[in-house]
């Protein structure tokens, strides 16, 4: 006899709870290879974070699978659907949301899905996938996708004593698509160049792979060793901002803003759904076309990357366990920000960046990867707001002793610590001068009410606020409402300037540079004896940042 317990027949259908578990597990295992996907990544810029993007994408699924009914379809399809759009970070993953879209709305009004209905579901992602790309390009993820499509339409044998299974529409979906990535060199020049094949196809295939070992009851391999980055082959790319946006209530219809954004630049995808619009473009001029889109709807979020410093970061990351120990800094930087204004002014002072802030925190695990990736003796982390402190102070425990935690609860306290930092002087003789620099920022955020409410302020003035009304923060303390944005800027302004010498504006996303101009002016004709600086580039969700120094 033989020790092994028997194998399972396999699943002739799948319930809701079953194809929950099998995208969680999906995720779980494209995480193992996430840096393998990001390290293959070139096309269609460099902008190194494909795996990345991918997961970040997967775990916003997963987040609304944990939410919804799991014995409902519908209600399985529409968390796979939505958590995929409201998620998509990057090229890759827009993409990635529109092949779960064409997924996700052919099992909808099923009880269960079986393989023929699983091989129209890939059928469908692939032709969402490429439907959503204005210029779909062979090489790509959309090719791999082909592949999967295809191999899940292959007949299976079956006899009387054997059924057709998802197991069996996975393994061949897979051969299939390994068949198609493997000949991406061929289709992309970049590809060949570099010897790599695509990432995007590469972490699709690890998703479906996950998918099928779930339903094995397999367990998750090691993390690969990273050897190599595809990157390093490339130096320059004509569009320099990878810009990213996700609006809601939009006015006009998704095709009419794609075509508004398509003179921008290149790798343009603009997708929708439940009155959600997500856009992904790579640009020379990210203000210009946030302030166009802007236009026609409630901007939630921007995301904007100067790729050739990203590229410059990845590079660094990728050398930094192979550098000689006499390479090494005395000290790092890392700052948390968001606004692709004040993130090119911290990476200009030496920062590593993790993305977050107001209403986006990250987790202690994204400092803790960020401070690891900076090739110094010790890093100084800026949280930048008082809710991400916490999270900074846990990863500079983890790190024990090789991170320190200057409490930066604003962006201009970060901003007037950064100013003071330098990668040639131990962190231990720097603290006190940035703690001090940023002590002496004082810092304005004008926004917008989320909920009606009143509130007494520190002075002892009583503001009754409505939702949506323009509220200006004092170093994260309430103390205006009502008027304009820019109302709010110079109120706080007249009531609070002490004879600082420098005021620097920042403009948020739906700021227009005509705005941010006016603004500029005003201050300066009412403060003849102050410099002021303005930028595009705030954060999501401000109208304007301002700083006093």
């Amino acid at each position: 006899m033989s020790d092994q317990a028997p194998q399972p027949a396999g699943h002739a259908t799948l319930a809701p709870a079953t194809l929950a578990h099998m995208l969680r597990y999906a995720t779980d295992w494209l995480g193992v290879y996430r840096e393998q996907v990001n390290a293959l990544n070139v096309y269609p810029v460099p902008d190194g974070d494909t795996g990345t993007n991918m997961h970040l994408t997967m775990q916003s699924v997963r987040r609304e699978l944990d939410t919804c009914d799991e014995n409902s379809m519908p209600g399985v399809a529409r968390a796979i659907s939505y958590g995929a759009l409201l998620g998509a970070r990057g090229n890759s993953g827009v993409i990635l949301s529109q092949l779960l879209k064409g997924f996700a709305d052919t099992i909808k009004d099923t009880r269960e899905v079986d393989t023929a209905t699983l091989t129209r579901a890939f059928q469908a992602a692939q032709k969402t996938g490429y439907g959503a790309v204005m210029k779909p390009v062979e090489g790509t993820i959309l090719t791999v996708a082909r592949g999967v499509a295809e191999g899940a339409a292959l007949p299976r044998e079956t006899d009387a004593t054997t059924t057709d299974t998802a197991e069996g529409v996975l393994e061949q979906a897979l051969f299939r698509g390994q068949e198609l990535l493997d000949q991406t060199p061929d289709m992309l020049p970049a590809l060949k160049q570099a010897g790599v094949i695509d990432s995007g196809g590469q972490g699709y295939l690890y998703l479906v792979q996950g998918m099928l070992a779930a339903l094995r009851g397999e367990a998750l391999p090691p993390a690969p060793e990273i050897t190599s980055y595809a990157q390093e082959q490339f130096e320059n790319e004509e569009f320099g901002f990878c810009t990213e946006f996700l609006m809601s209530h939009a006015t006009a219809p998704i095709e009419e803003i794609r075509e508004l954004v398509s003179p921008f630049g290149d790798s343009l995808l603009v997708v929708g759904a439940e009155g959600y619009v997500k856009g992904h473009i790579h640009t020379n001029q990210p203000d210009e076309l946030l302030a166009t889109v802007g236009r026609h709807g409630k901007m939630l979020k921007t995301k904007v990357e100067d790729m050739s410093e990203q590229h410059t970061e990845i590079l660094g990351m990728a050398g930094a366990s192979a550098r000689a120990e006499e390479e090494i800094q005395p000290s790092g930087l890392v700052a948390v920000a968001n606004g692709y204004g004040l993130v090119k002014l911290f990476r200009s002072f030496g920062a590593r960046i993790v993305s977050g802030g107001q209403t986006a925190n990250p987790s202690v695990q994204d400092i803790v990867d960020a401070v690891r990736s900076v090739s110094a003796e010790q890093v100084i982390i800026l949280p930048n707001n008082k809710n991400v402190l916490m999270a900074a102070e846990k990863a500079m425990e983890l790190m024990e002793g090789r991170a320190v935690v200057i409490p930066t609860r604003t962006l201009g306290q970060g901003i007037g610590a950064a100013l003071n930092f330098s990668a040639d002087v131990p962190a231990a003789d720097l603290v006190d001068g940035m703690t001090d620099a940023a002590r002496a920022v004082t810092t304005f955020e004008v926004t917008r009410a989320s909920r009606t409410t009143n509130i007494t302020v520190k002075d002892g003035r009583t503001l009754d606020i409505a939702e949506g009304d323009v509220i200006g923060l004092i170093d994260d303390e309430l103390t205006q409402s009502g008027g304009t944005p820019e109302d709010s800027v110079m109120e706080m302004l007249n009531r609070h300037y002490s004879g600082q010498e420098i005021v620097t504006v920042f403009g948020g996303p739906q700021t227009t540079q005509e705005d941010l101009d006016a603004l500029s002016a005003k201050i300066s004709a009412a403060f003849p004896m102050v410099e002021v600086e303005a930028h595009a580039g705030g954060p999501d969700l401000y109208d304007y940042l301002v700083t006093l120094e």
